[in-house]
């Protein structure tokens, strides 16, 4: 399998999230799984089995994030030697002409994108058609609304 790029601060969310599921929220469960076990006849035991749901959920996310970590590609935009491109990790001031409309994106890894954030997917047009410019360059973007047309005003490497 090929790496997946991922932001440092991503991948230190990704590993916060993985301590936190081993740590406390596993051992909660199994606990209430114990619990549960104690009460008795496990078939018609509502606690069981949603304990038992609960425990699949979290071993499921863990076995997720062990796969996403080890198959990243963990990048410091701030050790980039970027020159002032759009590159993966940057954050990115466009103006938007038709709308005339000022956005700030931040490029990212799949798994981290969040539009309510302004962090965007590596893979989505934006980005796409970002990735390589400069400051005042224009980037044209087709997006499933039609082009849009993007005036890159700056670039950050934080």
């Amino acid at each position: 399998m090929s790496k997946v790029p991922l932001t440092a601060r991503g991948a230190e969310k990704l590993r916060d999230e993985l301590e936190r599921l081993k740590r406390i929220e596993r051992p909660r469960v199994i606990a209430a799984i114990s619990e549960a076990r104690a009460h008795g006849d496990l078939k018609e035991n509502a606690e069981y089995h949603a304990a038992r749901e609960q425990q699949s959920f979290i071993e499921g996310r863990i076995k997720d994030i062990d796969g996403k970590l080890s198959h990243a590609q963990v990048i410091d935009v701030t050790k980039l030697p970027a020159n002032g491109r759009v590159v993966f990790g940057a954050t990115v001031e466009v103006l938007e002409v038709e709308k005339d409309e000022e956005l700030t994106f931040q490029i990212v890894g799949d798994d981290e994108a969040d539009l309510k954030l302004g962090m965007i997917s590596i893979s989505s047009p934006i980005a796409r058609a970002l990735i390589g410019k400069s400051e005042g360059d224009v980037a044209l973007v087709d997006a499933p609304g039609g082009k849009r047309e993007l005036e890159i005003l700056g670039v950050k490497y934080i």
